[in-house]
């Protein structure tokens, strides 16, 4: 059974259906790529080459579906409704929509119990978009439901800030859609702040700082909890996802024009709210000059409240599976210089459970598409009993240009993209092209 019909969910299916294997795909939304879609305005890093997983594309091919350019950017809506929804309706009923996953555990058995518990199956707690509950058997579940829905708060110490809750209307923590008239209107003439590091906040510091070009009184304020800016901008050239240096260099161009106010070292401990603005207050008490609105892009985690019953072994820092956690410790890897990883990385004591996708990552930023396709294409070798398969993991990812050693941001301040990860990049117009989980029944 798979959790989730995002990217790496349906590719989950793809890959266990080519093994011939039963599946069923359990997404609480109506469509497929919900997470995507909600940031639908914003171009991709990776091209289409990098965006369609080679079992779904044998899927697909079967229907008459005509692939993208290898070559062309597409965004989060081109990559939503040209090849997640079509590849949701190749595989037909094994996807169910409304339907979402509130618990999963062992038949008869909850974490605690030993006896008899790798013999009996999984059960999966499913509540229906009309409000009925079931149970569903599986013998093997792929979670690969993002963390999308569970952004990071604004908070430096990874707790909601001091008046955050009360400043909820004026905090986003989305890349705004600027081509939409309510949202544009929203910051237009107004002073926003922009909270994070990540490749979110790069994209929105470029959107906000051409609108202030266009609207007199828009202003930009860039709020890091980092001592200096030193490598947010990315690799520029010597980024191998050209799209992502181009992005980084056009931030930077926006800095130095003036465009955007620089603060670091700030770690927001209150969110003070006003008639008119809201003042945000840090550890040591210093205090930013009023804004509107606020835009933290402060990071993911992931949900795992569904999973209290299942024997999880997850990094206490990262909370990712515990022999992936090195490989993908922001600390020492970007991106493009993660290890290839697959079924015995992203196995738990919980024989036949596997995160995948976002999820698998934890706090963990910069998840890549590619990342998530391999480690299927091996859960789903593992599953149908191919060790050999699984083992076999190969990976060549883009790198970043950036230098990544001990010293650097911490997953919670070098942010999380939206669900493609570091895939992720800047809203329309781009230059030069601006720039999941299932269960086995």
């Amino acid at each position: 059974m798979v959790i989730g019909a995002g990217p790496v969910g349906l590719a989950a299916a793809a890959e266990i259906t080519e093994r011939a294997l039963p599946v069923v795909v359990l997404e609480k939304e109506s469509r497929a790529g919900a997470a995507v879609r909600e940031w639908g305005h914003v171009r991709l890093f990776s091209m289409w080459r990098d965006l369609v997983d080679p079992a779904a594309e044998k899927l697909l091919a079967a229907t008459g579906w005509q692939r993208p350019a290898d070559d062309a950017y597409p965004t989060g809506a081109e990559w939503a409704g040209s090849y997640l929804e079509p590849l949701a309706e190749a595989l037909g009923d094994r996807v169910r929509f409304g339907a979402e996953v509130v618990g999963v555990s062992r038949r008869g058995r909850d974490r605690v119990v030993d006896a008899g518990r790798e013999e009996q199956p999984f059960t999966v707690c499913v509540r229906t978009a009309g409000g009925g509950e079931e149970h569903v058997l599986a013998r093997a579940v792929i979670d690969a439901s993002g963390t999308w829905g569970s952004p990071n708060p604004l908070g430096g110490d990874g707790l909601p800030a001091l008046g955050e809750a009360a400043a909820a209307d004026r905090i986003s923590h989305r890349i705004p859609d600027l081509g939409t008239e309510e949202v544009r209107a929203r910051y237009a003439g107004r002073r926003t702040a922009v909270a994070g590091s990540g490749h979110s906040a790069l994209t929105t510091l470029v959107a906000l700082a051409d609108l202030a070009e266009e609207v007199p009184g828009t202003r930009v304020l860039w709020v890091l909890r980092r001592g200096e800016v030193g490598d947010a901008f990315g690799g520029g050239a010597a980024d191998q996802l050209a799209a992502r240096g181009a992005l980084g260099e056009r931030a930077k161009k926006a800095v130095e024009a003036g465009h955007i106010e620089v603060v670091t070292g700030f770690r927001t401990a209150e969110a003070r709210t006003t008639d008119a603005s809201v003042v945000l207050a840090d550890e040591e008490g210093r205090e930013l000059a009023p804004v509107d609105e606020i835009v933290a892009l402060t990071g993911f985690r992931p949900d795992l409240s569904p999973l209290s019953e299942i024997r999880l072994g997850l990094d206490a820092a990262l909370q990712a599976p515990v022999e992936l956690a090195p490989l993908i410790d922001p600390n020492v890897h970007s991106c493009g210089t993660v290890y290839p990883h697959g079924a015995a990385e992203l196995s738990h004591p919980e024989p036949g459970f596997y995160l995948a996708g976002m999820k698998s990552y934890g706090r963990a930023p910069t998840f890549l598409a590619l990342t998530g396709f391999e480690q299927v294409r091996s859960i789903a070798a593992a599953i149908a009993g191919d060790h050999e398969a699984a083992a076999k993991v190969e990976l060549t990812l883009p790198e970043t240009g950036v230098c990544m050693g001990l010293g650097l941001p911490t997953a919670s301040e070098a942010e999380t993209e939206a669900e493609g990860g570091c895939c992720g990049t800047g809203p329309e117009p781009v230059e030069p092209a601006r720039p999941a989980s299932a269960v086995l029944t």
